[in-house]
């Protein structure tokens, strides 16, 4: 099996998150083994998607080289990149976020489905998990164990009548990812939100973008587009997260009450170690290939 990258640029603009600027994002073709590239034309940054990149979790994935020079709010993005198998791609943008689009990744898919797909000459790299690793903090955790059929299993317990208890099992492909993940929008409280805009942050955020939760009930007017949204929505993030590793990773991920944080802890502590994990070349022989394709 070959590496990927896409056969011509495509351009959308969209809202931040969390300043509420307009952003043109562009996506470009690369090279086989040049990775996935983001590059901020309004200052001339460029950095690569990797865990020794990433300089904040705490509201989303941000990579950078400081708080001024950084890119937010990748995962969306990188989870439908992640998911199509596109290993080398440059994402322009002129700004400091990913535009959020509607919440998902669904905007994503479309404009890699304009841009179309091109198979390079070069084989395509899988990392395969070797052993458990597991991060916590406290009774959250995150792991990934060895397996040839790669899943995402995650639990989430809020105590809000809306969420409540909320448990899936995703097996990671790109026709599943289209049917059952990519459409399921990221979510935030009224209260939580009304904070964040008192710190000069959430300032896009809206019911046209976020699944937004009063005390007791969904505010948006369209409803749920899945009965467990939130949990596919973190099955979202989680594979946008782990694009991180820099190839696709054959393994189970499985996790309780995971955040961006723990992700990135978990990306970091497969990495710390090469017993975790082995770097094969893929071939189209290999049984589970097929997730990859």
């Amino acid at each position: 099996m070959r590496q990927k990258t896409i056969q011509r640029c495509v351009e959308g603009i969209g809202i931040g998150l969390h300043k509420g600027e307009p952003i043109r994002i562009v996506l470009e073709p690369m090279e086989a083994d040049s990775g996935i590239i983001f590059y901020r034309q309004d200052i001339g940054m460029s950095v690569k998607a990797h865990p020794s990149n990433v300089i904040n979790t705490q509201m989303a994935t941000v990579i950078g080289i400081s708080d001024k020079e950084s890119i937010s709010t990748i995962e969306h993005l990188l989870s439908a990149v992640n998911s199509y198998g596109i290993d080398n791609l440059r994402i322009i943008i002129n700004g400091g976020e990913i535009p959020v689009m509607d919440g998902s990744s669904a905007s994503f898919c479309m404009m890699l489905d304009e841009a179309g797909i091109r198979t390079l000459e070069e084989n395509k790299k899988i990392i395969v998990i070797k052993k458990e690793v597991e991060v916590r903090d406290g009774n959250k955790f995150s792991k990934v164990t060895p397996s040839n059929e790669p899943t995402y299993h995650f639990i989430i317990d809020f105590e809000h009548p809306a969420i409540g208890r909320q448990e899936y099992t995703y097996e990671f492909g790109k026709k599943n990812f289209l049917n059952d993940i990519a459409r399921a929008r990221t979510f935030g409280f009224l209260k939580e939100a009304q904070i964040l805009r008192s710190m000069g942050l959430g300032l896009g955020g809206s019911l046209d973008n976020t699944i937004i939760l009063d005390e007791k009930k969904i505010l948006n007017p369209e409803g749920l587009r899945f009965q467990n949204e939130f949990v596919r929505h973190k099955i979202l993030d989680a594979i946008g997260d782990l694009c991180l590793l820099g190839m696709p990773m054959l393994g189970n991920y499985d996790s309780f009450a995971g955040s961006h944080k723990l992700n990135h802890m978990l990306t970091k502590e497969i990495l710390k170690d090469p017993q975790n994990y082995e770097v094969k070349t893929l071939a189209s022989s290999l049984v589970h290939a097929k997730a990859f394709a």
